[in-house]
Formats: C-alpha cells, sequence, structure tokens
C-alpha cells in the first residue's frame, strides 16, 4: 500500500512538474445577436498595417494568431473571405521587488520602503542589509479585432494580457491568443481570467 502511495505521488509530482500555467485576463466583446452563427466557420484574411508589413517576424505572429483561430473553426482564405482579421501584439519585461511591485532601481526612492531602497544598519548597528535581486515579469498582450469585409463593421473584438516569469514569447503567445479565443464567438461580460497549461 505504502508503494502504491508513493508511486502515485511521484506520478503527481511529475506530472505538476511537466507544465506551467499561462494565466491570462481576458475582456471580449460580440456585436452579433447571442445565438448568431455569423462567425461560425467563417473564411478569414489578416489585415496589416504598414508598419506590421515591415515588422520582422510578425509572420511567426500571424501563424500563432492563425493557429488559435482555426482551433475555433475560423479559416484562413485571403481570396473568399468574409471577415478581416486585424492583430496587435505587444511584449516587454519589467523588473519587480519580492514582494512583487514595479522596482525602480537601487537607492533612495523618497521615502520608507521605497522600491529597490539600501537600508543602512537593518542587520545590526553597523550592518548593511539589502533587499533580495529583483525578479523579471514579462507581459504579453494581444488584440484581435474581426469584421465583416463588406461593411467594416466590427463583429468581434478580444483582448488578453498575460504577466508571468516565462519569457519563451512563442510558447506564451500562443496561449495568450488561446485564452483571448476561448469563449468565441460568445464571450461572457466584463474581464475574466483563463488559465492555459503549456509544457515546461
Amino acid at each position: 500500500m505504502k508503494t502504491l502511495i508513493a508511486t502515485l505521488f511521484m506520478l503527481l509530482l511529475s506530472g505538476c512538474a511537466g507544465v506551467r500555467l499561462v494565466d491570462t485576463q481576458v475582456q471580449a466583446v460580440s456585436t452579433l445577436a447571442p445565438g448568431s452563427t455569423a462567425l461560425t466557420g467563417a473564411h478569414y484574411r489578416f489585415e496589416r498595417l504598414p508598419l506590421q508589413t515591415a515588422q520582422p517576424g510578425f509572420d511567426r505572429t500571424e501563424a500563432l494568431a492563425q493557429a488559435a483561430l482555426a482551433r475555433v473553426g475560423l479559416v484562413r482564405d485571403e481570396a473568399g473571405a468574409t471577415v478581416s482579421v486585424q492583430l496587435s501584439v505587444r511584449a516587454g519585461s519589467y523588473l519587480v521587488d519580492s514582494s512583487g511591485r514595479p522596482y525602480s532601481g537601487p537607492g533612495w526612492t523618497g521615502g520608507a520602503g521605497g522600491y529597490g531602497q539600501l537600508m543602512i544598519g537593518s542587520s545590526g548597528m553597523f550592518g548593511i542589509g539589502m533587499r533580495s535581486m529583483p525578479s523579471t515579469l514579462y507581459r504579453h498582450e494581444v488584440n484581435l479585432v474581426l469584421r465583416d469585409v463588406r461593411s467594416s463593421q466590427v463583429l468581434y473584438e478580444t483582448r488578453a494580457v498575460n504577466e508571468g516569469p516565462w519569457s519563451d514569447a512563442d510558447q506564451v503567445l500562443a496561449a495568450v491568443f488561446e485564452a483571448a479565443l476561448r469563449d468565441f464567438p460568445n464571450p461572457p461580460a466584463g474581464p475574466h481570467l483563463i488559465n492555459i497549461e503549456i509544457p515546461r
């Protein structure tokens, strides 16, 4: 019995160690009537802005979006599209202190408890104490706008943001795109959290 419990525990641990959670804040809105099938299986094309056309790596970003759109049943079809998809992506990083607050660098920041503050004498009368080194958080944000090709009317818009410790942009962006389209084409009202598991 003890061996069985130990084996199950090890399987549980190995399963947890193999994935990571990408928690994404999503807000989406549809202008279609509830229950509408106008976007079900729709054929679409990407609409690139002039600066996106020259942007290195944007083809890869479109490929990630295309995979997420295919997952919800949309078909890329440049010639026969009834829907256009405009996408934008922002990615960046910033430092945070041990409490998760933005880190503004070493030194005094104008008051006690400032971010990254150098503290003299905190570990004894003549000792020097410093806060732990800051950590890096990576922010990935995607925005998708789906429009009717003929009328240019917005049919669906979704925005998704993840902030976490993962720097491998392609895997994280793929999960953020998936989260952005999780409830397509009938999203819940207001911001909500979507969790996607990805491999380590």
